[in-house]
Order: C-alpha cells, then structure tokens, then sequence
C-alpha cells in the first residue's frame, strides 16, 4: 500500500469506502473515507479508527509502518461507530495501548459500545499527552456533534485532527485539498455541514473560535480530504455556516399528482426570478433529501408545495418536512402552496409545519381548487414577484 506521509513520521491510515451511498440517512454520492492517522515518536499514537469492517485494511496500512503491536495509545476523538468501530481489533493486537477519550462522556460511549475491560484514560480540555518530541493538546467540542467529541492538536508540527469539524464525503486516490477539484470539495463540505452539523451551528462557532486561536499548517478531518492550502477558505466557510449568512437563493419544493402543484411552482420560481432572486426548483419525486438541504443551508427561502392527499400531505413532503425540522435551519424565509380536490389540507399542514420550525411565514398559504388558470399562475407569479 502507498504510504501518505503528512509530516516526516505522521501517517495516514485510514480507508476510503467507494461504493457508501447513504450515510447518517441521507445519501451521498461519491462514497466515504474513514480518516486516522498514526504518529511514530517515543510512544506511538493512533488518531481514531474506522468502520468495523475495514479494520484490516487499517491494521495493514499500520503494518506497512510499524508493528501494530507496538502502539501505546488510541486517540478516540469520537465514539461513533465510524471512528471507533475497530478500537476492538486494533486492541486485540496492540494489547499495551492505552484509549484516550473525552471526560466523561467519551469513556460512557466507549464502554457501552466495547465494553469494560480495556484501559482507558480519560482526558479534559486543555490536558497534554508527551508522546516524546511531541504532544498532543486535547479540546473539548461537544455536541460538535455527539456529546463525547473532542479535537486533539499537535502543536509541534501544528496539525489539527478536527474529527467530524472541516470534514466532507468526498472519495479519491489522492488525500489532500489541493490534489483535487477544490470546488467540488467546497461544495462537498457544505453538504457533509448542512447534513449532519446544521443543528450545531453553536457549537461550531465555539470550535471555530477555539480553531482560530491555534497556529495550524494541516487540518486533519475524520472525514474526506486533508487541508494544508486552502485552510482560510474552509474556515471562512464554516464561519459563515455557524453565523447563520444567507444567499438571495429561493427553493421552490414541491410533490405532484396531476401537475396542478407543478404548474404553481414554476410560477413562484418566474416570481422570484422577476424580483432578482435565484430560484432553484427540486421535485421531491427526482431530488436528493441530501442535495436540498446542502442548498438550504445558505438559502434565504424555502417554499413548499404539496396537494392533498387524503386530507394530509404527499408522503415525500412529510419525508422533506421531518427531516428539515431535525436540522433546525435558523434564518429563514417561506410559504406553503398546493392544489387539492375538495378538502385542501396540504398548504395548512405545511404551513403549521414552519412556524414549529421558525420558519418566518411572509405570505399565506396558497391552494387552488383542481386546475390553476392561466390568470391564477399570473397572479401567483405577481405575488412572489411582489415579496418585499
């Protein structure tokens, strides 16, 4: 296996998994890498692992390096399966080392997942490990995005191994920023956020605060690519992120059964283009959960339309609503549209929908009885072109 060296005797470790397509439930197109890392110093430490069934990968790459059986520590900076799932077959070999977790809440994870009977340290922030001509700085980002995660820095050669923070699922042969389509990277950064650290935006900008106060050459994720050149950009992107700034971005949502709601949509995307707003349009029945939150994450407006089906919603709509309420989207702007037969229930459930979010409701809900007209389509157009 080729060996990808960070800094002379810091490793990279870990495994890519091509063929992953749905992660923390929502997909992801491009597969999943598993990052750890392995520094050789006096004492040898291992950053995390991966998923369970890539342990041996793991153990061979570590194998091209050092015996396994030499390692003194396991760094768990998270508890979740795809960081620690092989903490159990790296200790059957390496049966010395020690697992450093987070106080308290990384060593109860740990041991409800693996058990008792391995030698654990538990560490705080601001606590130092000496691995030699090294150390290793410990801090504390909870609910960044379990309550047990923690960051480790190595300050001597500035790296920071930033757990799930910075990180993206973005699959090559190569392992560094700048080795590939930084755009496409970027872009996989704000998906991997929008998916999975959008509720945190709190605590993302605490870390960040603690990031800024740091000296850092590589920034070293749990997942994805390693940053060493373009680490002012993803910092800006993250303090964007957490600081809640939005695009003049409008996404129109919709289901259809006979292309009445449809119909409507395409005029409140003619409305927003009219008021000098980027309208994005996604069918639920052709669209990525996934790839509309990553764009909701910045956009100013979501709206939302369904008919009604037996006096509810479309199921893909409740789907796209139950998710979007478990990300906690703060800042943001919408309506409620819709067709129906003869009861029409659809624009109301919708809309109580987003006042539960806090969703700023800035027009009424708008439902139309069987076909839209032509000058109903106008009509609906001019009122969205009119949204102050």
């Amino acid at each position: 296996m080729n060996k990808i060296e960070l800094k002379p005797g810091i490793y990279y470790v870990g495994v890519v998994d091509w063929n992953l397509r749905n992660f923390h439930s929502y997909d992801i197109h491009n597969g999943a890498t598993y990052n750890a890392y392995l520094i050789i110093d006096e004492k040898i430490a291992l950053i995390d692992t991966v998923m369970a069934p890539f342990a041996g990968e793991l153990l061979d790459r570590i194998s091209e390096i050092i015996d396994p059986a030499d390692i003194d520590y396991i760094v768990s900076n998270h508890v979740e399966m795809d960081h620690s799932g092989a903490i159990p077959d790296v200790m059957a070999v390496a049966k010395n080392a020690v697992i450093i977790t987070s106080d308290p809440n990384g060593l109860k994870g740990l041991r409800a997942h693996y058990g008792t009977d391995f030698p654990y340290q538990q560490v705080k922030a601001g606590d130092v490990l000496s691995l030699g001509k090294r150390t290793l700085t410990f801090v504390s980002t909870p609910m960044l995005h379990w309550p047990d995660n923690m960051v480790t820095y190595c300050p001597e050669e500035k790296i920071l191994f930033s757990n799930d923070a910075f990180g993206q699922h973005y699959t090559s042969t190569k392992h560094f920023d700048d080795e590939g389509d930084i755009a496409q990277i970027l872009y996989e950064t704000k998906n991997y956020y929008a998916n999975i650290l959008m509720p945190f935006a709190a605590q993302a900008k605490k870390a960040l605060a603690v990031v800024e106060t740091l000296d850092i050459e590589l920034i070293a994720p749990s997942h994805g690519v390693i940053w060493r050149t373009y680490i002012k950009q993803v910092k800006e992107l993250y303090r964007a992120f957490s600081e809640g700034v939005t695009e003049n971005t409008a996404l129109v949502i919709y289901d259809t059964m006979w292309h009445s709601t449809e119909s409507m949509a395409l005029s409140i995307v003619e409305g927003f283009t009219r008021r000098g707003t980027k309208a994005k349009l996604y069918y639920l029945k052709e669209s990525d959960l996934s790839d509309i939150v990553t764009e909701l994450l910045t956009a100013r407006y979501i709206v939302i339309g369904s008919p009604t089906l037996n006096n509810n919603i479309m199921p893909n709509v409740g789907a796209l609503l139950t998710y979007i309420k478990g990300l906690a989207p703060k800042g943001k702007k919408g309506f409620a549209f819709g067709s129906y037969g003869w009861s029409g229930q659809s624009t109301g459930i919708i809309n109580d929908a987003f006042i539960e979010m806090g969703v700023n409701v800035i027009m009424d809900p708008i439902k139309i009885n069987y076909i839209p007209s032509k000058e109903q389509l106008i009509e609906i157009e001019n009122k969205v072109a009119a949204l102050s």
